[in-house]
């Protein structure tokens, strides 16, 4: 039989994609990403003997991960600034990138632009949920998360826009 623990780091380890994407999205340097993503994980172990099977584990880690995501960025957010996010200061080789790279990097770039709602509401939708199943998790109506995608796509084109980058 298997232990709590051996249960909880087999189901980390089949969603662990999930808080990359999370992590990413909130946070552009790297090292910060790998500190979020401890933080949620630590946070999801916390919050385990609370998952109660109701809905599935993916669905609970996704809102644990959010919450988790936006208390982090939060937090981050008062601390001053000592140092230049290095994603600023280094240029990148586009010569010896691959263009897919460089598109999902402009897109986490803006995705990390936005506000914490947003965020969310954009996560969401890339990992496949209804507009239903959007606004049940964020607690808002089917309609609400229809336009709140919407505007949020709009702003994320802007903000492409804006890095000197079109899609």
């Amino acid at each position: 039989m298997k232990t709590k623990e051996q249960e909880f780091l087999s189901r980390i380890e089949n969603h662990k994609g999930i808080l990359y994407k999370v992590s990413k999205m909130y946070m552009d340097n790297p090292d910060d990403q790998q500190d979020l993503f401890q933080e949620i994980v630590l946070q999801l172990w916390k919050a385990y003997d609370s998952f109660r099977g109701e809905s599935q584990f993916s669905t609970w880690m996704y809102r644990v991960a959010i919450n988790t995501s936006i208390v982090f960025l939060k937090k981050e957010k008062r601390k001053v600034d000592k140092y230049i996010l290095a994603s600023d200061n280094i240029k990148e080789e586009e010569s010896d990138a691959d263009e897919q790279e460089i598109k999902l990097q402009h897109f986490y770039k803006a995705v990390q632009q936005l506000d914490k709602i947003d965020k969310a509401i954009i996560f969401y939708q890339l990992e496949g949920y209804s507009h239903k199943e959007i606004g049940s998790n964020l607690g808002i109506s089917e309609g609400n998360a229809r336009v709140k995608l919407n505007r949020a796509k709009e702003k994320l084109k802007e903000i492409i826009k804006k890095q000197g980058y079109g899609f």
